[in-house]
């Protein structure tokens, strides 16, 4: 899903997570990749093309979780924040069922 945020002028990629958290290592390999799918589409021309009018905006993706991630996932995370601002893009997580 993609939307503008009109608060903060950002574009939202939103990815949802409504699976448990395992902490396995295909579980965190396949939220990776999304991740690189993500990235690409931001910045390899797909979004532009797709949606002109967002072009030039800050961008954010924003991770839809269901449940709380594990400690593994949560280190993933923290190093994808860290990687993803290089780029200045912003990672955001939201625990919508907070356990």
């Amino acid at each position: 899903m993609i939307a503008h945020d009109a608060k903060t002028g950002e574009v939202v990629l939103v990815m949802n997570e409504p699976d448990a958290w395992d902490g396995s290592d295909a579980r965190l390999l396949g939220l990776q990749e999304r991740f690189n799918a993500y990235v690409s589409f931001l910045l390899d021309g797909e979004m532009a093309e797709a949606n002109p009018n967002l072009v030039g905006k800050p961008a954010r993706i924003e991770v839809r979780c269901a449940h709380i991630p594990d400690a593994r996932a949560l280190e993933l995370l923290g190093m994808i924040h860290d990687q993803l601002a290089f780029q200045e893009i912003k990672m955001e997580v939201v625990v919508l069922n907070a356990e």
